[in-house]
Order: C-alpha cells, then structure tokens, then sequence
C-alpha cells in the first residue's frame, strides 16, 4: 500500500470513528454497537 493510500485510510478511518462518537448511546444501540466497540467495529478488529 502506497503512504498516500495509508494516510488517506487513516483519516477515513479517524472520521469514522468521530461520527459514531458523536451518536447518542441509543443510536448506537440500533447500530448493534456499544461506545467501547466503536475503534474496533471500525478498524475491523475484534479486541
């Protein structure tokens, strides 16, 4: 993968990560998500 590639991932993924920060407890709920699971549902990891 190409840095720019990396860097561009990197910020998508940050974005990811600060909008569903900003959703309410419940909506996250209807997501099927918790707030300490949001870094691994968006990075794709399963810590």
């Amino acid at each position: 993968m190409r840095m720019f590639d990396k860097l561009k991932q990197y910020a998508e993924n940050r974005r990811a990560i600060r909008e569903l920060g900003a959703l309410d407890d419940h909506a996250l709920q209807d997501l099927g998500l918790s707030r300490s699971r949001i870094r691994s549902a968006v990075l794709g990891t399963s810590r």
